[in-house]
């Protein structure tokens, strides 16, 4: 049996043998539809019975003999033909029907569905006979072609070839660009035309020098030019892998090609694998020289410099380390598990190091299990430009199932010998900068301020003791005492200035009077101690950490 996804077109079917005189009498412009089967008509009512992509061919003789004879019947049926997607209809005139009326040519026409005179010397059983050779050369030629691509491409893999060879391969045997990405749409290789990138960027699915939105075409084909995009997973092992993205702006793709983008992804699922464990390998080599970097006890400058300089990396001049981790996931979110954890985890790391890559391969990219550190160059001293183009590079917007994530940038440093400190301050900054700000944010050491000395105290307990010593029962977790606390920080922020407060506010000036009399009813004069006012402020501060 044929499968359906196979097919000849009808344009292609009126050239066999059997069928030579064949008139094409409408639905010219429908001869473009494929068939992958022959029915033959010997009921009137033959609608129930015929499927998708089939030739329905008749000696006319139920269309003459039915209940109702004549055009209205005819143009009915047309109608539900194309409705079930029937290729087309073919009918002997000149012994049961003399011909077709204009109004169900017309119909046929409008409906671009094909309606064939067929030959009166054609005998059904030579048509189907004809048809279905046909079909069957057809679908071994496709079967032979998918099978050639799969060698060749297992034989690439074979010779130690490359993502960047298997989309090329693929590309060229199916006349298609080819995009192979990260789970979340990180280009690692392409065979893709100027002209289609373009093409992409125009329709939104792609990002300009930037990822490819696999969120846009996961769960079907997205519309591109007169053509499609479609995306194939890349996956083995019950893990998730990459994905195969098959760019064609000239044509729908066909089932065969789908066919072959599936053993295409199998094979790519093999190297992917291959370089994955590779590069897990050489991660955790250049992860523990980091580590002893950031212990000290790497060696002597020179060595750190030459040995860093073979793994690609620059150490010298002015740079900054960043830390990055994956926020926590919310109590709205269901749980989830470890395997699931280390998948974010593996997909971000990924992300930093092909960001870092395109923009400068010198910078140091590594995985820590649970967080990603990278050493920025810049040689400008424009910390805060540089930090941000990379962050926003890496979070993208957001597609693709990427998870949100905090950064922690250490001071600017010049030499190896300072950066265990940076390293420090860049975990230091990320940890107190989630607690300010809730995760999502980047945060310099140099601005933690106060939150800095908070964020070194070891007990938490005391700091909230402090707390709530200080503030009193303005540290209690009700709506009123955050209504009171935020009327304080408000007046803080304002230098005590009572009016500005209140319009700040939206209150009246004799309101925010009996605010600051009450709010010193509970605190003290801190309006009048300076002393009172820096450990109220600093226990604001607190609080605001520990949410």
């Amino acid at each position: 049996m044929i499968s359906p996804g196979y097919g000849v077109s009808v344009r292609d079917l009126c050239e066999l043998e059997g069928m030579r005189g064949a008139i094409v009498l409408a639905g010219r412009r429908g001869l473009d539809r494929m068939v992958s089967g022959v029915n033959v008509m010997e009921v009137p009512d033959i609608v129930d019975w015929v499927k998708p992509q089939e030739l329905l061919v008749t000696t006319g003789f139920p269309l003459a003999t039915g209940d109702d004879p004549g055009s209205s019947t005819l143009v009915r049926l047309v109608r539900d033909l194309h409705g079930r997607d029937v290729a087309g209809l073919g009918i002997k005139l000149g012994r049961y029907l003399d011909r077709i009326d204009t109004d169900v040519l017309a119909v046929a026409d409008e409906l671009d569905f094909p309606i064939i005179a067929l030959p009166m010397a054609l005998g059904f059983d030579d048509l189907l006979r004809q048809t279905f050779s046909r079909l069957n050369e057809l679908a071994t030629g496709v079967l032979e072609r998918i099978d050639a691509l799969h060698r060749a491409l297992t034989l690439l893999v074979l010779e130690g070839g490359d993502l960047d060879q298997i989309a090329a391969e693929v590309a060229r045997v199916l006349d298609v660009g080819i995009l192979i990405t990260s789970t979340d749409g990180r280009e690692r290789a392409a065979a893709l035309s100027e002209p289609m990138r373009e093409a992409l960027v125009e329709a939104e699915l792609m990002v300009p020098g930037g990822r490819f939105r696999v969120e846009r075409a996961s769960t079907r084909p997205a519309a591109l030019a007169d053509g499609e995009v479609c995306l194939q997973p890349i996956a083995a092992g019950g893990s998730d892998l990459a994905r195969l993205v098959c760019v064609s702006p000239h044509r729908a793709l066909t089932r065969d090609d789908v066919v072959a983008l599936e053993r295409a992804a199998t094979v790519a699922a093999l190297l992917v694998t291959r370089q994955e464990a590779v590069a897990a390998v050489e991660n955790k080599y250049r992860g523990d020289f980091l580590r002893d970097v950031f212990l000290g006890r790497a060696g002597d400058r020179t060595y750190v410099v030459e040995h860093a300089a073979s793994l690609g990396w620059d150490l010298e001049g002015p740079l900054v380390v960043l830390s990055a981790e994956l926020d926590p996931a919310t109590s709205e979110e269901p749980p989830v598990t470890g395997r699931l954890r280390r998948t974010w985890q593996e997909r971000f790391a990924t992300a930093w190091r092909q960001v870092c890559d395109g923009q400068r391969p010198s910078i140091a990219t590594v995985d820590f299990t649970a967080e990603v550190v990278a050493l920025l160059p810049v040689p400008d001293g424009e910390v805060d430009a540089a930090v941000a183009r990379l962050v926003a590079a890496v979070r993208g917007d957001r597609g693709g199932g990427r998870r949100p994530f905090s950064v922690g940038v250490s001071r600017l440093v010049s030499t190896p010998e300072q950066l265990p400190e940076a390293y420090l301050q860049a975990r230091r900054a990320t940890e107190v900068g989630r607690r300010v700000g809730g995760g999502g944010g980047t945060t310099r050491f140099d601005e933690l301020g106060v939150h800095r000395l908070i964020a070194l105290v070891p007990d938490p307990a005391e700091v909230r003791s402090f707390a709530t010593d200080v503030l009193r029962e303005l540290a209690q977790d009700t709506e009123e005492a955050a209504d009171l606390r935020t009327t304080l920080q408000i007046l803080l922020d304002t230098n005590l200035n009572v009016a500005e407060a209140a319009r700040q506010q939206f209150f009246h000036y004799n309101t925010m009077r009996y605010r600051v009399s009450k709010l010193e009813r509970i605190l003290g004069p801190f309006t009048t101690d300076p002393h009172l006012r820096l450990d109220v402020a600093v226990a604001l501060q607190v609080l605001a950490m520990r949410a």
